[in-house]
């Protein structure tokens, strides 16, 4: 069903854009059901616009992202809605800022971890130094 109309596709079927997306059938109808896309259906067949397309490949960005679907939601109604693209990009932007503060947080967490992991191993290998207690071997 590859229909085309100039160098620009008119519908693409749902197992077409699984294998370009690499995600399954069932992550595009929760995305359907989720009431993020809205393909033409034609009997049971599926019917994906050029704007459904680009719209699933924005919401597998976004959870890439580590977006929510509600999150995601909320960005894809404004742009449908006011305050339109101009109220989307801004609360995009501001979305990024704040998974980049939780990510670079979760960042140094993990370095303090680590800092505190290698101390306790270093007194344990001290100790057993003392102790004339060699290292086993693991493996």
């Amino acid at each position: 069903m590859q229909c085309l109309r100039g160098n620009m596709r008119e519908h693409y079927t749902i197992t077409e854009l699984t294998r370009e997306f690499g995600i399954s059938t069932r992550t595009i109808r929760f995305y359907e059901d989720e009431g993020l896309i809205h393909p033409i259906r034609r009997g049971r067949t599926r019917l994906f616009r050029p704007s459904d397309r680009q719209l699933l490949r924005n919401i597998l960005r976004g959870k890439r992202l580590g977006f929510s679907i509600s999150e995601i939601r909320d960005i894809v109604h404004m742009y449908r809605e006011p305050p339109g693209e101009a109220g989307q990009l801004r609360a995009i932007v501001t979305k990024v800022a704040e998974r980049r503060a939780e990510l670079e947080q979760k960042r140094r967490d993990i370095e303090d971890m680590l800092g505190e992991l290698e101390a306790a191993e270093e007194a344990c290998l001290t100790r057993m130094a003392e102790l004339g207690v060699g290292q086993k071997r693991s493996g």
